[in-house]
């Protein structure tokens, strides 16, 4: 059971690595348009569609990555003093109640949104000659049903840590820095900053 949750993090955390480097290519645009419109005063107005499709894109696709992470937002000030078991229930409770419904509707809407614009090749409205967004709109039911499979992995992480009493294990990835952890890890405990 370990290693089918561990494979669908590893899965949630591939994409979200490679969607990642829209990060890049979207600074690129903007860089390239902020040149134009302010050097060469040449605007282009297929750059706002294509920034906020890249930008929208990267947030989707981000989600079941930071769901894998253990990165998502939540009430840290309270739950970080409950036992593994408590904690489990609220989150199980959360994921069913919550999260279940929400990203089932996601990834329904979305693919009705995709399916509806690839009949009629919908292209953006924003500009006058807009650039097709059918593509974009595909993203849409991808990062729902992205987010809803490592949503499972999270409730079966539930029930095991309600069985068990403790959390399993995640894949390994970049943390954040603690400053606690760092200043043991140098050997210096007076590092001021």
């Amino acid at each position: 059971m370990q290693q089918l949750l561990l494979t669908v993090d590893k899965i949630s955390t591939f994409v979200g690595k490679v969607f990642a480097w829209l990060i890049v290519v979207l600074t690129i645009v903007i860089v390239f348009e902020v040149g134009s419109r302010y050097l060469l005063n040449r605007p282009n107005a297929w750059v706002f569609d294509a920034t906020y499709m890249m930008y929208g894109t990267l947030f989707m696709m981000a989600g079941a990555y930071t769901l894998s992470k253990n990165g998502h937002v939540r009430g840290d000030i309270l739950y970080g003093f409950f036992e593994p078991r408590t904690q489990a229930f609220f989150d199980l409770i959360l994921y069913i109640v919550f999260f279940l419904p929400g990203v089932v509707a996601l990834a329904y809407a979305g693919y009705t949104f995709a399916s509806e614009s690839w009949v009629i090749k919908e292209h953006s409205s924003v500009t006058a000659d807009g650039p097709p967004i059918y593509h974009f709109k595909t993203i849409i039911p991808i990062a729902g049903g992205l987010l809803l499979l490592q949503g499972f992995v999270e409730i079966i992480r539930c029930v095991v840590c309600l069985i068990e009493g403790d959390w399993p294990s995640r894949e390994e990835d970049v943390e954040e820095v603690d400053v606690e952890k760092l200043k043991a890890m140098v050997g210096h405990e007076d590092i001021k900053k």
